[in-house]
């Protein structure tokens, strides 16, 4: 199956161009047996000749080609229905009777220069496959987000996650304003539904992604300064919604190449280091313990807070006595057999560092330290 995307560097379309590359490579196995010959990558850079040699060939089109921010307002039905045109002619031209995919806006609803131009556009290739009988499939697209979107272009969420994550000032005018949002994959899985015959189709012969978030442009604002702020407090970011989850997934493909990596609070002293790396109020608290040879550190136990450790390199020897008894329990652990030890609650505990290097645990605990209620009560093992 030979594909054309028009609109190929495009936001949309490089997102759906590298989802079909993987299918084709073997890479994606997620969509099931979908056999894909040549991908015919068409963009604004791209010969007419070009055009109709994809015309010619393709056993499938997506026109994800359009204008949304033109210099003038004619470039609107220029871009959007005068192109479509174009391409219906040269699929009459060679015979070639496709299904054609056409990404439209929920504008096409509305009556402004861009919402006229859709709806042409609309109605321009469903004429032409009541004409040609063949298949036509129609989106009506909220607002996209995801990655590789651009900024001041094509979505407040692109430069809401863009400026926050460089530093800059963002605008928000109404924060109660609300916005319909479909995430860049959600989209995908959508448009490789329709590629295999499968589209979800209303009633009205139009079709649709099933996954829309409804939100306010504050909420996003709010978000996306709060993924900002997770480095410093260490928050688990996303875990708000499907729809933070996603948002999250997007903010972190603007922050800049050169400012991945972020700083941890290291409690150092002459045992070693203990530093939280992630704390949630539902999910607990993730540390990583340094222990220098020879150490013991802990000989505490909880009430009501539990914990796993795992030693990731280094020896160590994890000693463990119920409160009010006698009896010792020890594990040998070492970083290379990787093993989780359940420290349980009512347990004094500790861990020592028995080899020659420097002993690296990784902790979780149930629950995020809390200094007014550390639950944590000394007692040697």
């Amino acid at each position: 199956m030979n594909i054309l995307v028009t609109g190929a560097n495009g936001f949309l379309g490089k997102n759906l161009c590298t989802t079909l590359q993987n299918i084709k490579d073997g890479k994606d196995r997620s969509f099931g047996e979908i056999n894909i010959g040549e991908i015919y990558k068409y963009d604004i850079d791209s010969t007419p000749q070009e055009l109709d040699n994809y015309c010619e060939n393709c056993d499938f089109v997506f026109n994800l080609a359009g204008v949304n921010r033109p210099k003038t307002q004619d470039e609107f039905l220029a871009g959007n229905c005068g192109f479509l045109d174009t391409l219906l002619q040269l699929l009459k031209k060679h015979q070639n009777r496709c299904p054609v995919m056409l990404s439209s806006s929920i504008q096409a609803l509305l009556d402004n220069p861009y919402g006229i131009s859709k709806k042409a556009g609309e109605d321009l290739l469903l004429s032409y496959a009541k004409e040609q009988n063949s298949k036509a499939y129609v989106y009506r697209f909220s607002n996209l987000f995801g990655k590789w979107s651009r900024p001041n272009y094509n979505s407040v969420v692109a430069t809401f996650c863009n400026n926050i994550a460089s530093g800059q000032d963002i605008t928000v005018n109404d924060p109660f304003s609300v916005v319909n949002l479909c995430y860049v994959d959600d989209v995908v899985i959508e448009l490789i539904a329709a590629l295999k015959g499968s589209p979800n189709m209303a009633a009205d012969g139009l079709c649709y992604v099933d996954k829309v978030y409804t939100v306010t442009v504050g909420e996003i604002a709010d978000l996306v300064k709060g993924f900002k702020n997770s480095r410093g407090d260490l928050s688990v970011p996303g875990r708000q919604s499907e729809f933070a989850k996603k948002l999250y997934a997007t903010y972190l493909s603007y922050i800049p190449p050169t400012q991945y990596a972020y700083d941890l609070d290291m409690k150092c002293d002459e045992r070693g280091s203990f530093s939280e790396v992630l704390r949630d109020l539902s999910c607990g608290q993730v540390s990583i313990n340094v222990a220098k040879k020879g150490i013991v550190k802990g000989n505490h136990w909880h009430h009501t807070k539990n914990e796993k450790f795992l030693v990731v390199s280094g020896k160590g020897r994890i000693n463990m006595r119920k409160i009010g008894e006698s009896e010792v329990y020890t594990y040998d652990v070492s970083g290379e057999k990787l093993q989780v030890v359940d420290i349980p609650t009512g347990y004094t505990h500790n861990i020592e560092n028995v080899g020659d290097t420097p002993l690296v645990t990784l902790m979780w605990a149930n629950e995020a330290f809390n200094p007014d209620k550390p639950d944590t009560y000394f007692e040697k093992v």
